[in-house]
């Protein structure tokens, strides 16, 4: 059995969705990124070279940062290169790292994104932004992820995440920051200690994603310190004698070398004397991967599924919670902001109208000329009367009704007035309100000779 076949058993056999864990390594595989030792190195200015502050630091890389940052900011209010950036940010300089962290910022923000699709991972990358993952956790700074998936809805930082009502599906959380807040990024030993001193609280956050969800990791050493503070963080909340639940669920990407064949297996990574179990992947080729996860991807999309646990969420938490229904086929979503939510709870007896009639409160204008057209959508011109009519003409009077009336029996202007429907809007309209303004000139100047059969 393949790699690939192996991992597709694996994440079949999970019940939620999975998410990827994203660390530097990926930046540097697909942009071509320098890891944090050599951005630092980037910024280094004056007369000392980045070993010194590394070895003032005793090879401490938060702390460096925080040295050469303290340098840099002498440099760069003075410095030729950074006159602009200095006219157009000195505002926001809010302590003596600020200016480094904008230019790190300004540094990722310009990187050429297509540089992954020219690559030599051209077919990786077109894999990747195919696929439905639930979400994202990374501690990446630049802003790849969000172009390989546009859709997801961002948390950036520890706070944000702390502070709001992730849905755990069609997200990014950039627990580290973003380089489009340059203070939001875990930069220096002051950043990072404030960062562990709450990593029990963002790891309370994640962890029905670590127990529920597959999580890859990809981009780290499977020694990481960040990743080993999270899964130590994560072991401490459900304790030594549930760590077992994170069985085959914590899956480490790691490339192999040249000689190595690729492989998967389970093994253990011990963090303060708990062994936490994981599964190591080993392979150079991350098509693979990427074709494990897109074999069991949801039908829906992500960013579908996370807005409506949304307005589930707001629907429960509000006091007047709004009415909405939306009745549309799911391939025809293009956008989270075309979906309206109901949910329903009871019991429908046998005498009750059929659940699918309130189908018909979801009809609009375009499928009720398409009927008219065509005539191939079968619809009940009794619902349709009933629940289509308003609904679908609410912004316009443009809407199919005689079509639906002479179904009803309803054929003349005397056995609509004792129907009983109330549809003056589109039923009672003199005839130049079916005039309109924008198409007339052009009508009358090309058309107006036409048969109806013509037009």
């Amino acid at each position: 059995m393949s790699l690939e076949d192996d991992l597709t058993k694996l994440f079949k056999a999970k019940a939620a969705g999975p998410f990827l864990f994203v660390g530097s390594g990926f930046s540097r595989r697909y942009l071509g990124l320098e890891d944090w030792s050599g951005l630092l190195r980037r910024f280094c200015r004056g007369e000392q070279p980045f070993e010194f502050y590394l070895a003032s630091a005793d090879g401490d890389l938060p702390l460096a940062a925080k040295l050469i940052a303290e340098q840099f900011n002498e440099f760069w209010w003075t410095a030729e290169e950074f006159k602009e950036s200095v006219s157009k940010n000195k505002s926001k300089i809010k302590g003596i790292t600020s200016a480094l962290r904008i230019e790190i910022s300004n540094y990722l923000l310009k990187l050429d994104q297509n540089t992954a699709k020219k690559s030599e991972y051209e077919a990786e990358v077109k894999l990747l932004s195919s696929l439905n993952v639930d979400g994202i956790i990374t501690t990446n700074w630049d802003p790849f992820l969000e172009q390989v998936f546009p859709d997801y809805k961002i948390y950036v930082g520890q706070e944000e995440l702390l502070f709001s009502n992730p849905q755990e599906i069609g997200e990014i959380y950039k627990i580290h920051g973003c380089a489009s807040r340059p203070e939001s990024l875990t930069l220096t030993s002051d950043d990072y200690h404030d960062f562990n001193n709450k990593n029990a609280y963002l790891a309370a956050k994640l962890i029905t994603i670590f127990v529920e969800h597959p999580v890859v990791f990809i981009g780290y050493s499977i020694s990481d310190q960040n990743i080993s503070m999270m899964l130590r963080s994560i072991s401490l909340c459900i304790g030594k004698e549930n760590v077992e639940k994170l069985r085959r669920n914590l899956i480490f990407v790691q490339r192999s070398n040249g000689t190595e064949k690729d492989s998967i297996s389970d093994t253990y990574i011990s963090i303060d004397g708990v062994q936490i179990p994981l599964v190591l992947v080993k392979t150079n080729d991350f098509t693979q991967i990427y074709r494990s996860l897109e074999s069991t991807k949801r039908k829906i999309p992500a960013r579908v599924l996370r807005y409506c646990k949304e307005q589930l969420y707001e629907l429960v938490k509000s006091s007047e919670p709004e009415k909405k229904i939306c009745v549309v086929d799911i391939d025809e979503i293009d956008r989270k902001e075309d979906v309206e939510f109901l949910v329903g709870v009871g019991v429908v007896s046998q005498q009750q109208v059929p659940i699918s009639g309130i189908g018909y409160a979801g009809i609009d204008a375009r499928d009720l000329i398409s009927d008219l057209l065509f005539e191939d959508r079968g619809y009940d011109p009794k619902q349709v009367i009933e629940q289509s009519i308003k609904i679908a003409g609410r912004n316009t009077k443009n809407v199919p009704v005689f079509k639906y009336l002479h179904a009803c029996g309803t054929r003349t202007r005397g056995e609509y007035s004792k129907s009983g429907y109330n549809l003056d809007k589109w039923v009672n309209r003199p005839p130049k309100d079916f005039k309109l303004g924008m198409y007339a000139k052009s009508f009358l100047s090309k058309y107006r000779s036409f048969k109806l059969e013509e037009i």
